[in-house]
């Protein structure tokens, strides 16, 4: 399943060109995640009082055309491969012509107390229902 994420382009998120700073690109990728996990029924409250941690292993990043001031933009985000161990997700930023923008490929691991763990078979099961191939 694919999830959007809307966002508003502010100016203290951009450079001194009018440009989304890249540094705020990551902070938009993790309201976007947060907001599809509680749309998968998983809000990260309800993973913290469960003792499940997500941890972003590794980020690769693609900027394809500038985020502007003031433009409101949609992230899309899903999971395309996971285990219970791990997460693949994926992130495509559009600006409000439609135009992709960014791209963003990422692993997750999947904790306790700071340590990798396994999901359980319950919560593994619940999430794969919003796997999304590509």
């Amino acid at each position: 399943m694919i999830f959007e994420f809307k966002k508003k382009i502010y100016g203290y998120e951009c450079d001194i060109y009018g440009h989304m700073n890249n540094a705020n690109y990551l902070m938009m990728l993790e309201a976007a995640r947060s907001d599809a996990l509680t749309e998968m029924d998983m809000p990260i409250a309800m993973l913290m009082k469960m003792n499940i941690q997500l941890f972003v292993l590794r980020y690769e990043l693609d900027y394809i055309k500038a985020l502007e001031l003031e433009d409101t933009v949609t992230v899309k985000s899903w999971f395309y491969e996971m285990n219970r161990l791990k997460g693949f997700w994926k992130q495509e930023v559009f600006d409000s012509a439609g135009d992709l923008c960014f791209v963003a490929n990422f692993t997750v691991v999947h904790a306790s107390e700071g340590k990798a763990k396994r999901l359980s078979p319950k919560v593994f099961e619940h999430l794969l229902r919003f796997l999304e191939t590509e």
